[in-house]
């Protein structure tokens, strides 16, 4: 039967393992618009910027 002449160290174990990801990102749904976005992240709902429920960036209020 065969096996592996040398152990190989736990780094080199993990650096193999580090390319199986198992878990799905989590999604939210904004209260204010509804929308669902990542977590932690600012998100576009027509055409402002939202990010917890609040308006980050709005760019025609800056227009008058």
């Amino acid at each position: 039967m065969a096996h592996p002449k040398k152990r190989q160290s736990r780094a080199r174990r993990n650096k193999r393992r580090t390319h199986y990801k198992l878990r799905l990102p989590q999604i939210a749904i904004d209260a204010t618009t509804g929308e669902a976005h990542l977590y932690h992240r600012a998100h576009w709902h027509e055409g402002k910027l939202y990010y917890r429920g609040k308006v980050l960036y709005d760019p025609e209020a800056g227009q008058e």
